[in-house]
């Protein structure tokens, strides 16, 4: 790898002359019928489900950490191996391998910009060989890292005007005509962001420019010097927004539960 660090975006033809470098670990969160028909050389395949922890009603947790270490540890994760991350939907299931490695302080990572889409599209390198993980011992620890947001975080910052809420979800959802949980609308003081508007579709999923992104932001009132956390229905879709964010360069969180949990109680205000 270069001698400075990998950015936390990373476009394809970076990636291409590192595939063989033992001190990247490329992980694919495709689907499973994806990766066996094609996938990048060299990546690892993880299962999305294994990264995250159902309590029903309430999914898209944080897996324990013993379960953490274990699923970490079979991809063959150690502290100084640097995660490039892709799926095959644009990254919402890569962002939210992402966001869990932040919240136990494991900062050596990148997304792949466009995901299998943009590395497809663009011709470059498909295999169908499987890559066999050499596993590691890796333990995870959720570390003091300000990542992640809880019911009891955002009810304390409830009308706070150094606080956003940027919800993720589609505007049916938002606005409770769509409902997945007991309740429908949206968290009070929330704006409606909906995950794939940060998607450049003439461009293979990648993100949109940083000035566009930042331009929509702001229409809604998100300003660089707000904390802001970002949510769906289970913090698949909001972990995109919640890594957008980031390389905004914003202090960011992600709501884990998020809808599911928010929704479910009958301890928490709604608005519609």
């Amino acid at each position: 790898m270069p001698a400075t660090p990998l950015p936390l975006l990373l476009e394809p033809e970076m990636l291409e002359p590192l595939l063989a470098d033992p001190r990247l670990l490329l992980v694919d969160l495709s689907r499973a019928e994806i990766h066996a028909q094609y996938h990048i050389p060299g990546a690892v395949h993880l299962e999305y489900g294994r990264i995250v922890r159902m309590a029903p009603p309430v999914g898209g947790l944080l897996p324990d950490e013993a379960q953490l270490s274990e699923v970490l540890s079979a991809i063959g994760l150690t502290p100084e191996r640097h995660v490039v991350a892709y799926d095959d939907e644009g990254g919402g299931k890569a962002c939210r391998l992402l966001w869990t490695l932040e919240a136990i302080g494991h900062t050596r990572y990148s997304l792949l910009n466009g995901g299998l889409h943009a590395w497809a599209n663009e011709g470059h390198e498909l295999t169908q060989q499987p890559t066999r993980a050499i596993p590691s011992s890796y333990t995870a620890r959720y570390a003091d890292t300000e990542v992640v947001a809880d019911t009891a975080y955002i009810r304390s910052h409830l009308g706070d005007t150094t606080h956003a809420l940027l919800d993720a979800r589609s505007a049916m959802e938002y606005r409770g005509l769509q409902r997945h949980a007991a309740r429908g609308g949206h968290i009070p003081g929330a704006v409606n962001f909906e995950w794939a508007e940060a998607m450049d579709q003439g461009r293979n999923l990648r993100l949109k420019p940083a000035a566009d992104l930042r331009r929509q932001l702001e229409g809604l009132g998100i300003t660089q010097d707000m904390t802001v956390t970002a949510y769906c229905q289970t913090h698949h879709r909001s972990a995109h927004t919640w890594f957008m964010l980031k390389w905004l360069g914003y202090r960011a969180r992600g709501y884990a539960g998020s809808w599911s949990d928010w929704g479910n109680r009958d301890d928490t205000p709604v608005e519609s």
